[in-house]
C-alpha cells in the first residue's frame, strides 16, 4: 500500500479508541495511516517491527510505541542485543526522547516489560512458560494490551493482561493459530495468582 492510497481508508479509523500499527509496509504508508488515525481521534499504538531506523516525523504520532529489545537497541543506534530488566529505565526513557511518543512500552521476553510515559514508570514481570513459537508474540502482546487500555483497566493491569496474552501465544506454533481467547486469558491469570 502507498501513501496516497491510505486517504481512502478513513473509515477504518472512526470511531476507532485504537489503532495499531507496525512497519511491513512501506514507511510513507504507515506515516500517512497514523495521521489519519490521529485525525479520527485514535489512540496510536506502533510495534516497531521489523526493526529499522525510524524518522521522528513518524514516531511523534505514535501514543504507545512497543518495541521489544532488538528494536529499541536500532531505534536509539545501539547494536541489537539482550537488554536487562536494571537497563531498561534508561532506555525507555531515551526512546522516548528521541521519538517522542507518548509513552514506550519495552517489551523484553520473558523478563516481562516497563512502562515510560514521561511521568509513570513501571515494570510487569513476565509470566513463565514454555516457549514453542515466539512467532505472534509481539502482535498479540499490543492487540492484548490495546483492548485492555480501551476497556479502561489501569495501565500496570493492561500490562498484565497483555503478558499474559503473549504468554499463552508463545506456547503454540504459528501466527493467528497461537493468538488466546479472552477466557484463555483470563483463566491463565486467575491460575498465575
Amino acid at each position: 500500500m502507498k501513501a496516497n492510497e491510505v486517504a481512502g481508508l478513513r473509515s477504518a479509523f472512526q470511531g476507532a479508541s485504537y489503532a495499531l500499527f507496525q512497519l511491513e509496509t512501506p514507511l510513507d504508508a504507515v506515516g500517512a495511516a497514523l495521521r489519519l488515525a490521529k485525525e479520527e481521534g485514535a489512540r496510536t499504538m506502533l510495534d516497531p517491527a521489523p526493526a529499522q531506523p525510524l524518522s521522528r516525523e513518524i514516531t511523534s504520532m505514535v501514543d504507545f510505541l512497543t518495541p521489544n529489545e532488538t528494536e529499541a537497541c536500532v531505534l536509539v543506534g545501539r547494536p541489537p542485543g539482550r537488554v536487562t530488566m536494571s537497563d531498561a529505565p534508561a532506555l525507555a526513557f531515551t526512546l522516548r526522547e528521541l521519538t517522542g511518543a507518548g509513552a514506550v512500552v519495552l517489551k523484553l521476553g520473558e523478563q516481562g516489560c516497563l512502562w515510560w510515559d514521561g511521568t509513570m514508570g513501571f515494570t510487569s514481570p513476565g509470566l513463565p512458560v514454555q516457549a514453542v513459537d515466539t512467532t505472534a508474540a509481539g502482535d498479540t502482546f499490543n492487540g492484548a494490551l490495546a483492548v485492555a487500555l480501551a476497556e479502561g483497566k489501569r495501565a500496570e493491569d493492561a500490562l498484565r493482561w497483555a503478558n499474559a496474552a503473549a504468554a499463552l501465544s508463545v506456547q503454540k506454533t504459528g501466527a493467528q493459530a497461537s493468538i488466546p481467547l479472552r477466557a484463555a486469558v483470563d483463566s491463565f491469570l486467575v491460575s498465575r495468582r
